[in-house]
Parts: structure tokens; sequence; C-alpha cells
């Protein structure tokens, strides 16, 4: 019985040991991984890695982990033109099947889902905001972006009409949707200035734009893309996803 008693306690002894160096491998893997992911995607702050499953030990010994949660709170995307970049805020991607190399330089996740927010006061650089001419004395301009409500984006126009010395801001409810990695804002209904209605080309070259986001981490791709309140929040996924090497 003593005999026992004896084994029972050295089981959750080494038990306890077992799961305190599984916490403290698991603490120093995700620094490392953290601080590896800054360096090859040249971040300005360093990410947060959540390796998730338990135990960790038993994951690495096998070659891959289950899953891994990546959280980047700014991320400069390329928009592909001119050497420009959009900033990306509060970018979260899951990664499922994280298999790495024997030296651990590389890793590579099967799959990765996520989420993140461009706001309006960034979108809205990629608007027409000078004023441009729509029509024979008739000049119009975005002047701001907001949430329209139902996934929409309220587009502000600025329409001056000079010979009438009239100038207001006409709001706009447009989609918006991603296609080949652009995010693409398209009016619903164009306005109606002085009661008319212009030539709808003219009036889409302001109402309407794109903004191109290229280069996202890992080579994730964007997948959907909804108004909300703060900003645009955009899906991604991908596979085969680098997350180092």
């Amino acid at each position: 019985m003593r005999a026992l008693r004896i084994i029972l306690i050295l089981v959750v002894i080494l038990g306890g040991l077992f799961v305190i160096v599984d916490r403290v491998a698991v603490h120093f893997a995700e620094g490392e991984a953290a601080d590896k992911l800054r360096t090859t995607e040249n971040l300005a702050s360093t990410p947060d890695v959540n390796i998730k499953g338990f135990p960790f030990l038993t994951q690495v010994a096998g070659g891959s982990l289950d899953d891994v949660e990546v959280g980047i709170k700014d991320y400069q995307a390329a928009t592909g033109t001119g050497g420009g970049t959009i900033r990306i805020d509060d970018l979260t991607a899951d990664m499922k099947g994280v298999e790495f190399s024997g030296d651990y330089s590389s890793a590579t996740a099967a799959t990765a889902t996520g989420t993140a927010t461009i706001s309006y006061a960034e979108l809205l650089k990629t608007a027409k905001s000078e004023p441009t001419a729509v029509a024979p004395g008739v000049e119009a301009r975005v002047v701001g972006l907001s949430d329209g409500g139902n996934g929409k984006i309220k587009v502000a126009v600025e329409v001056e009409v000079q010979a009438l010395n009239i100038k207001k801001t006409v709001p706009v409810l447009s989609t918006v949707t991603v296609r080949n990695d652009k995010v693409r804002v398209h009016a619903d209904n164009l306005p109606r200035i002085a009661g008319a209605a212009l030539a709808e080309n003219r009036v889409r070259e302001i109402t309407d734009f794109q903004q191109a986001i290229d280069q996202l981490p890992g080579g994730i791709e964007l997948d959907k893309v909804q108004a909300v309140e703060n900003g645009v929040e955009i899906s991604v996924k991908g596979s085969d996803v680098k997350l180092a090497g």
C-alpha cells in the first residue's frame, strides 16, 4: 500500500513537471517564431504567435503543429503601383497543419484563414479626392467614406455647380467586393445634381474606385470583404502558407 502511494505521488510529480516543461517550451517556441516572422515579413513590431494544442512537445516530436494563430497589429501591404503601401490593421490568421523543417528554419501551414481591417481613412487615399469635372461647370470629388449599413460603404461625394453657386455633399451607397486581389467600391445608384442625371461614365470616375492589395504575409490572399463600422473588414485564406523560411 505504501509502495502504491509512493508510485502515485511520483506520477503526479512527474506529470506536473512535464506540464511545466511543456509550457516553458511552447512559450520559448512562440517567441522564436514571432521574431522569425518579424524578420521574414519586415514588420515594424513583433507579432503575436499562439501555438495551440497540448502537449506541445509531442507535436514537435511528430514534426508538425496542429494549430498556430498569428496576430499582426499593423501590416503595410504593397499596392502593386509605384512601390506604394496600404496599412492593414489587426490581421489575424489561423494556421492549420503547420509542418517545419528538421532544423526549424522554415515552417509551412497546410491551410490558413483570417480577418483584418482597412480603415476608411486609409481606403480614402485611393479615392479621387481632387475636384474633377463631370460635366460643363460641374466638379465632384470624394470627401469621405463611412459605414452605410448592411455591408455597404457610404461614399460622401462633394459636388459643386459653379454657375448656380451650389456646393453640396451627396451620400452614395456603394457595394464593396474583392476580385483579383483588389478591393472594389462600386456605386449602387448614381446621384442627381441640380435635379439632373449626369453621364454615368463621368460620375463613376469619381464614385467607383479600387485598391490592389499584394504580398500579404506568407502568400495568403483576399477572400471576401464587407463594410463595417470602423472600416472594411477583409477575410483572407491560403494554402501552403509560409510562416518562415
